[in-house]
């Protein structure tokens, strides 16, 4: 329990906005919950929650040590008391998730106040009990891929240190296969291939450059494709990473002069605007596990494959339905 006075300049405020204030990482129905059952009371008694605070009050505040934090990105999560995720698969260890299209998987710029798909994923931890920050000296659930803000489906994501370090390892050793649909425009000629370059990234713009040959600053990108269904001028693939990039499925299509229905920087804004689209259509849609080498703790996971049924764009554009 904590006592917080109330000075001449905070007097004259409502109970409630006095704490949101003092606590800001208590989110606001948790503090109107607490007010309500009286573990936040002013001068040892319940109070409404608009009851005006008058200079020398106390307000004893039943709240847990975690609330009280200095705000950052690390203890966002404590202001999520109910994340919206659409989980997949889930066990102990990991979590796969298909993420929504504009929701963020880390904050931007640091903002902490920021809703993103790892706040989500540390809240729901938080709640179930399966992970206790007070009583961990370093470990957070941490996502163990990421995927664009605009683009829609499959995030891993582990509870624990060691399914982490695991995870990361296949990922790092291409033991872990990732697949993505796309619309785009026109005809993929030939229908199934592989498209190879070396892709230059400019941070300040955000945006990354195919070339032909490799130079200072570009690193190796190649992906494979096969074609699923043709219909209106528009295409859809299923793409393969053989290697991860940023941007890399977005630029690399529209270097082969098939860019994204929807994809506002790789794209053509006049086309898009043509099919009324404005978020790209591009969906991480399947993940296999193929370890090669011994998973440790995630052993039982040899050859799982995970898929998402429904994905949005395929439904609308192309009367398409994943059949695996």
């Amino acid at each position: 329990m904590r006592e917080l006075i109330i000075g001449k300049n905070d007097a004259g405020q409502r109970l409630d906005r006095f704490v949101s204030k003092a606590v800001p990482l208590l989110p606001d129905a948790l503090l109107q919950k607490y007010i309500r059952i009286k573990r936040i009371k002013l001068n040892g008694r319940g109070a409404k929650r608009d009851t005006r605070l008058s200079e020398g009050d106390i307000a004893q505040l039943y709240i847990n040590d975690e609330f009280f934090e200095r705000p950052t990105e690390a203890n966002a999560y404590l202001r999520i008391t109910d994340p919206k995720l659409d989980i997949v698969f889930e066990d102990e260890n990991i979590i796969l998730l298909n993420k929504p299209q504009g929701l963020l998987c880390h904050p931007a710029d640091g903002d902490w106040r920021a809703d993103t798909l790892v706040a989500r994923i540390q809240a729901h931890a938080y709640l179930n009990r399966e992970w206790r920050p007070g009583t961990e000296n370093s470990f957070v659930p941490a996502l163990c891929n990421r995927i664009d803000r605009n683009t829609g489906g499959l995030v891993i994501a582990a509870k624990n240190a060691e399914a982490l370090r695991v995870m990361n390892e296949k990922i790092r050793l291409r033991e872990v296969d990732k697949y993505y649909v796309a619309a785009v425009f026109g005809d993929m000629k030939p229908q199934e291939g592989e498209l190879r370059g070396h892709l230059f990234k400019d941070a300040k713009k955000n945006q990354v450059y195919v070339r032909n040959t490799p130079s200072v600053g570009t690193r190796e990108a190649v992906l494979q494709y096969r074609t699923l269904s043709r219909k209106g001028g528009l295409s859809l693939l299923e793409c393969r990473l053989i290697t991860g990039r940023t941007h890399q499925i977005r630029a690399q299509l529209a270097a082969a002069g098939h860019p994204i229905l929807g994809d506002g920087k790789y794209g053509s804004e006049r086309e898009n605007k043509r099919f009324n689209e404005a978020r790209q259509c591009l969906w991480s849609y399947r993940v296999a596990l193929d370890f090669e080498t011994d998973a440790g703790v995630l052993n039982y996971l040899q050859n799982r494959e995970f898929i998402v049924q429904k994905i949005p764009f395929a439904e609308k554009y192309f009367n398409f339905e994943n059949s695996h």
